[in-house]
């Protein structure tokens, strides 16, 4: 059917109005004698083809008024819509337009169906937040990058809303493998007191225990499952222990949110060495350690080696997932080039083939020969002809593409310092060899007289940067190890600005540490922070240390994170077990159990067992306590028995003379104190102090000058 605005058709409505006027005006004519038309309709329809065609003629577009006849005879012109004029009936017919709306009509249009109203729901904060948090949980469990999810949340802008992250992060890991419930515990003990408060981590979990049942329906296990990550959470000091009984006495006796808290009580806190089985219960740590990746580069190299398929090496260093570790690919493999001369062509095609299909970048190929460049005097020592082989394989490199030029400059700059630093490089090669040598024998003294006999007190703050960036590669009882000779140096050998130096050196390189170690900001910022525990810095040391770094350092972040540790509530406590230092005590557990010991050796007076007892403290780092505690002992019981103690634990090498010296330092700094319960403290702590320095107990620098 042709357009009505071309043919001068009537629409649909207007037809149907004319068909009823046309059946109206033919009752009208029949209930009517007057009606000139007698009865008949053709009149009436040949006038309205008339007018149709008129206005056809005309060009008009739209269909033509309605007619109609009044009682008198004339014809008269009506008003719009068929509404009155004089002698008519008004309005032909009202009705509502809805109700002649056919929906089987073939002509039917939606569009005339009158419009709806629909109400949407308006969107809060919350509904934001939560939406917001779910493509941040998907991502880090992708990635495992802690530091951009604490990013985004900061951007999120909500901490109060940070409880609906607790939640969803734990009950979207209950419903994954042990990885991911792992990497929730982790990220969760990462994030606390720093992103998430420890209030909106406590409703967090609170919101999990009463929508347990409806977890349920979903997860099956998630009784045990959430007992589990309770459990975790009070291991890691992110709830504590009163979590449990305070929601033990909130919720229904019939939820299953009461049965998760009796399992987290009964079956996983109360176990024997509980702590270590929860923290290995999902399988310990969530990312590949470096150790291991390393292992995987050295296996494929050497099975690329001997088959020669570049295709298959490539395909393997794609599976490998680090990019940003590529670096130790080019670094390994220039190596292996350089001890086989045989592999070197191999070699020289394979980091070719990365490159073209940008499987390795430019910037890590550059970092990677730039590492080479910085063991090559070690690399010399196995192979003579390094150097030489190494230019070669530069030259062949910056020739063919794959490495930028620029390098060329860089290694002959490299050159010139090696000479320039002879001395330096001597000092870190001895530094390694130190270290790694105590944390084989946990021999503090021996270290410190090695130290001693090296003699470069101006290479002080290098040899701190040394031994916290192997000791961030290693073990967490390495960690320790760390920080508790940290401690004894900044006693007896290393001045406080030696160590603000080092830490200074660390921050400034950590973004090239965290190349080699995925988590070095986090374990970083965790030796900053114990630091300032161990009194080895001062919380003012901070400031300094931070005033010194450049403009848009990464270290600044985690020079807050550290700030954050050490002012947190039971910071200390925290820091002291953060690498599974001593037995798991908290401080104040540990210091009843010193005052405990003490006291049964004043009553007793068994030396042997007494010093057995200090032993199984594992906490050497901690026995300038147990000096301290003596010594007020010693004064409040008025006898010397004690003193026969402290002489058989120095002689048997349990409380080191750099503890020893801390106790005495303690008791001086607070003799003020002490002198309103004990009257002649400061006599008697003259004459303890007479007794050290006769038994060699205290270091030189100390001095017995007494507080004003």
């Amino acid at each position: 059917m042709s357009s009505p605005r071309n043919e001068g058709f009537l629409t649909q409505d207007q037809r149907e109005k004319l068909r009823i006027a046309v059946q109206n005006a033919e009752t009208l004519s029949l209930a009517s004698p007057r009606s000139p038309t007698g009865g008949s309709t053709s009149a009436l329809l040949q006038q309205y083809e008339q007018q149709r065609a008129s206005a056809a003629a005309k060009g008009g577009g739209g269909g033509v008024r309605h007619v109609r006849r009044a009682h008198s005879g004339k014809t008269i012109k009506v008003k719009k819509d068929g509404a009155g004029g004089k002698g008519t009936w008004g309005k032909l017919i009202d009705t509502d337009t809805d109700a002649c709306l056919d929906r089987n009509d073939p002509n039917y249009d939606s569009d005339e169906e009158p419009y709806e109203l629909v109400e949407a729901p308006v969107s809060t904060p919350v509904d934001d937040y939560k939406k917001s948090v779910v493509p941040i949980i998907e991502e880090y469990f992708s990635t495992g990058d802690v530091k951009l999810v604490a990013s985004d949340l900061k951007e999120l802008g909500y901490d109060d809303f940070h409880r609906y992250f607790v939640k969803k992060l734990v009950s979207m890991a209950m419903d994954r493998h042990d990885k991911e419930k792992e990497m929730a515990s982790v990220l969760l003990s990462s994030l606390y007191g720093d992103v998430i408060n420890s209030t909106q981590i406590r409703l967090g979990f609170v919101m999990l225990l009463e929508a347990v049942d409806d977890l349920a329906v979903d997860i099956p296990d998630v009784v045990d499952v959430l007992a589990l990550f309770i459990a975790r959470a009070v291991v890691d000091d992110i709830l504590p222990p009163a979590f449990l009984s305070r929601e033990k006495v909130s919720l229904s006796e019939s939820s299953k949110g009461i049965q998760v808290v009796q399992i987290a009580e009964k079956s996983y806190l109360s176990a024997p060495h509980h702590a270590e089985l929860l923290e290995r219960r999902w399988g310990g740590s969530t990312n590949t350690t470096v150790d291991a990746v390393k292992r995987r580069i050295t296996d494929l190299l050497k099975e690329y080696i001997k088959n020669g398929d570049t295709a298959e090496a490539c395909r393997c260093i794609r599976e490998l997932a680090v990019p940003f570790f590529h670096h130790e690919v080019v670094k390994r493999a220039l190596t292996l080039g350089m001890e086989s001369p045989t592999a070197g062509a191999l070699i020289v095609k394979l980091l070719k083939e990365a490159s073209e299909e940008c499987l390795i970048s430019s910037s890590q190929m550059m970092k990677g020969f730039s590492r080479v460049v910085d063991s090559l005097d070690d690399l010399s020592l196995d192979i003579p002809s390094a150097k030489s082989q190494f230019q070669t394989l530069v030259s062949k490199a910056v020739s063919e593409g794959w490495l930028d030029s620029s390098f060329i400059h860089l290694g002959a700059n490299g050159d010139a310092q090696d000479d320039e630093h002879g001395k330096l490089r001597r000092y870190k090669r001895e530094a390694v060899s130190m270290i790694h040598e105590y944390f084989l024998s946990d021999d503090v003294p021996e270290l410190i007289r090695s130290l001693k006999e090296l003699g470069s007190p101006e290479y002080n703050p290098i040899f701190i940067k040394k031994l916290i960036t192997i000791a961030m590669d290693r073990k967490n009882s390495e960690k320790e190890m760390a920080s508790v000779l940290l401690s004894s140096l900044c006693m007896e050998l290393f001045s406080t600005e030696d160590i603000v130096k080092g830490f200074i050196m660390l921050l400034e390189s950590a973004e090239d540490t965290a190349l080699d170690i995925l988590d070095a900001s986090d374990e970083l910022g965790l030796f900053l922070a114990r630091a300032v525990i161990d009194d080895v810095l001062a919380p003012l040391n901070l400031d300094e240390i931070s005033s010194n770094l450049p403009p848009n350092c990464s270290g600044a972040e985690t020079l807050n994170m550290a700030r954050s540790l050490s002012s947190a509530r039971h910071g200390g406590e925290r820091l002291l077990r953060c690498w599974g230092g001593g037995t798991g005590w908290a401080v104040e557990d540990t210091k009843d159990k010193i005052a405990k010991l003490l006291e049964e050796y004043e009553s007793g007076g068994d030396v042997g067992e007494a010093c057995n007892c200090i032993r199984e403290l594992h906490m050497p780092f901690f026995n300038h306590e147990v000096v301290k505690k003596a010594l007020v002992m010693a004064m409040e019981k008025k006898t010397g028995r004690i003193l026969d103690l402290l002489q058989e634990c120095f002689g048997e090498g349990i409380i080191t003379i750099n503890q020893m010296t801390k106790g005495f330092t303690r008791v001086r700094d607070g003799l003020d104190d002490l002198a309103l319960d004990i009257p002649d403290a400061r006599e008697k702590f003259m004459s303890f102090v007479e007794h050290a320095n006769k038994s060699g107990w205290l270091l030189p620098s100390f001095g017995a000058a007494m507080p004003a």
